[in-house]
């Protein structure tokens, strides 16, 4: 049995609260032993083993940490990540793995110089459509990708008072769920030749974006990442067409909303989906239901305790997290400048 990787987290927000701390406290890997929350004490309400300190400074310090978690508001990561590596400790980031691809460049370049691990938290590499769509493409079954459409919807017609959605130094739709979708892209595809984006605000009263449309150009096929906040029928997910065949999928991975009822990802049946969840592949001659494999969330973490532990390299490389801040960063600059920008 391998001794366990100390965790301190900063921050139990929604993300600390329900995408880490329960992967953490079921995984024989980890120990989450300190979480810094400034006024509250939900993380020892949540586990009473945790132990509760008031900043991030008690995790720097602690010799016994051996990873810290950075789920914080954006305009933080870069400050606290870097501290982190200057502390000598492994670093797992909250997407956006920085604001800017300088910051990303700076946390990769540390890490390397201190052969420590720094990675983002993309954990919708995990999600049920996106695990199924990667299973099909390496069986074939959509012949040569010519066209990827990939949606991340929802809803949301009020501007919210909150940093996600008034902070311009991080926030604004294309850093909150930009990197999700970029990533994807990325680990099927690796980086673009060009990048052309189409940025915008479009709810009244709005002051950062929440909408955004993003092309990703390739020699042989497109990329189309799609993300508003004012769509009521926000199933659809992904279009993809191959020179075999096409897919459609919708719904979201059901594991965040079962995750916000206080159930543990040890449970059976876990990520799961619903039958009207799964694919439909059609080809010119026939169309198949294809079964959603079961999303999860947990080979994320043991791929990172393996890559702390030195036995393999992170599945999510340096490579591919500043390539998606860089997207993001380009798409920017392109809705700006309304043209294409070589990556």
């Amino acid at each position: 049995m391998q001794q366990k990787i100390n965790v301190g987290l900063i921050g139990f927000g929604l993300s600390g609260r329900y995408f880490h701390a329960p992967f953490l406290t079921t995984n024989a890997n980890f120990g989450l032993t300190k979480v810094v929350e400034r006024h509250r004490n939900e993380a020892e309400a949540f586990d009473a083993s945790i132990r509760t300190v008031r900043s991030h400074e008690d995790l720097l310090t602690d010799p016994a940490i051996d990873l810290i978690i950075v789920s914080t508001p954006n305009d933080t990561h870069f400050p606290y990540a870097k501290a982190a590596l200057e502390a000598g400790k492994h670093v797992l980031i909250e997407k956006p793995f920085a604001n800017t691809s300088e910051e990303a460049r700076q946390l990769l370049q540390l890490a390397k110089d201190k052969n420590l691990v720094a990675i983002p938290y993309q954990n919708r590499r995990y999600d049920a459509d996106f695990l199924t769509i990667r299973q099909l493409l390496a069986e074939d079954a959509l012949g040569e990708v010519v066209e990827y459409e990939s949606h991340f919807d929802r809803f949301r017609p009020d501007v919210l008072q909150n940093w996600k959605e008034q902070d311009p130094n991080g926030g604004g739709n294309l850093l909150n769920l930009g990197p999700h979708l970029v990533d994807q892209a990325v680990a099927l595809f690796g980086a673009p030749e060009a990048v052309l984006g189409d940025i915008r605000t479009v709810r009244k009263g709005g002051t950062l974006d929440d909408y955004f449309d993003i092309r990703l150009f390739y020699s042989d096929k497109r990329v189309i990442l799609k993300s508003s906040l004012t769509v009521p029928e926000n199933r659809l997910r992904y279009i993809i067409h191959g020179t075999k065949a096409s897919l459609t999928k919708s719904g979201l991975d059901i594991q965040e909303e079962t995750l916000r009822k206080n159930m543990l990802p040890n449970t059976p049946d876990w990520g799961v989906e619903p039958e009207d969840h799964y694919a439909t592949l059609t080809t010119a001659d026939e169309r198949h239901i294809i079964p959603s494999l079961p999303g999860n969330y947990h080979p994320f973490y043991d791929n990172l305790a393996r890559a702390i532990r030195g036995e393999i390299a992170p599945e999510i490389t340096p490579e591919q997290a500043y390539a998606t801040i860089r997207i993001l960063e380009l798409a920017g600059e392109s809705s700006r400048e309304r043209r294409a920008i070589e990556f």
